[in-house]
C-alpha cells in the first residue's frame, strides 16, 4: 500500500504480511469481479496503485499475458518485487506526489490507497491523466465513517473492549491524515473528474476467518502505538487478542466501496 512518512503501517513487518493476506481473502474476490466486468484481457496496459501486496498484481499479469503490461508502484516495493516476472514492471513511486509512470493505460486500479494518501485529489487526477481515452479506472477504498465498529453486535463485555480498540485506531488513522469517510465520496469524484459511466457498490463482511486474521494482525502491529497513545493498555491489547482467538467475537470491517468508470 501507498504510504507517506506519516503512514500508519510500516510494511517491513511481519504482521504486514498476515495483514495483505487477510486484505486479499476478504477482497480479492470483489475486486476481480469488478475487472472481470471491466473487461480486463490480453494486451491491456494496467497500473496497479499501491501495490504493497502481490495478489491482485498476479490476476492482472495473467490476464494480460505476455503482450499486455502491468506497472505496479508503491512507496515500498519490496515485497511485490521479490515474486515479480514479465509482464510486469515494478516501480517505486509515490502516486500523490509524482507524475505518473506512463500514460495510455486501459486500466488504472487503486484498493484501500487513496485514503491513506495526503493529496488525493492530485493522486485522483494523476490517475485520471494516466488513462487512455476510453480507458478504465477501478478505485476501491475504505468508509470506516460510514460503519465505524469493528463488533456492529455490541453484545458484551468482549464486544465493547474490541470497539474501543477500533475507536483507537480510528483515532490513529485520522491523526495521520487518513480520510476515514473518503469511501462514500468516490463516485462524486470520478463524475467531478469527467469520468463516464461512473457506478459503485460497497462489500462489507461481517464475520468471517479472514476478519480475524486481519484484526490479530492490526492489533500486534499497532500495540506500541495505541499504548504510547494512551488509547489501550497492554493488558487490554492482551485480552482483546485472546477474545480473537477464542473465535467467539463476529468480528466486521470497515466497508470497501468500489467506483468504476471511463475516460471519455
Amino acid at each position: 500500500m501507498t504510504r507517506t512518512d506519516g503512514y500508519l503501517f510500516d510494511n517491513r513487518q511481519t504482521e504486514a504480511g498476515e495483514r495483505f493476506d487477510a486484505l486479499a481473502a476478504l477482497f480479492d474476490p470483489t475486486t476481480f469481479r469488478h475487472l472481470e466486468a471491466l473487461g480486463v484481457g490480453p494486451g491491456w496496459r494496467c497500473w496497479e496503485v499501491g501495490a504493497g501486496g502481490t495478489s491482485v498484481v498476479s490476476w492482472l499479469a495473467k490476464k494480460v499475458g505476455p503482450t499486455g503490461r502491468v506497472v505496479a508502484t508503491d512507496i515500498d516495493t519490496s515485497r511485490v518485487a521479490a515474486v515479480a516476472r514479465p509482464p510486469v514492471e515494478v516501480r517505486v513511486h509515490d502516486v500523490g506526489a509524482q507524475e505518473p509512470p506512463g500514460e495510455e493505460f486501459d486500466l488504472v486500479h487503486a484498493r484501500l490507497v487513496l485514503v491513506h494518501v495526503p493529496d488525493r485529489e492530485r493522486a485522483l487526477r494523476s490517475m485520471v491523466e494516466a488513462l487512455r481515452p476510453g480507458g478504465r479506472i477501478l478505485v476501491e477504498d475504505a468508509d470506516p465513517a460510514l460503519q465505524p465498529l469493528i463488533c456492529p453486535d455490541e453484545h458484551g463485555p468482549e464486544q465493547h473492549l474490541a470497539n474501543r480498540l477500533r475507536q483507537g485506531f480510528r483515532q490513529l488513522l485520522a491523526d495521520r491524515g487518513a480520510d476515514l469517510a473518503y469511501g462514500r465520496r468516490l463516485p462524486r469524484l470520478l463524475r467531478e473528474a469527467g469520468l463516464r459511466r461512473v457506478e459503485a457498490d460497497a462489500y462489507f463482511p461481517v464475520t468471517s476467518p479472514a476478519c480475524a486474521a486481519l484484526e490479530s494482525a492490526t492489533i500486534r502491529q499497532l500495540r506500541d502505538q495505541l499504548v504510547a497513545a494512551g488509547l489501550a493498555t497492554d493488558q487490554d491489547i492482551d485480552r482483546h487478542l485472546a477474545n480473537v482467538t477464542s473465535g467467539g467475537l463476529d468480528l466486521a470491517t470497515a466497508p470497501m466501496i468500489s467506483a468504476w468508470g471511463r475516460k471519455a
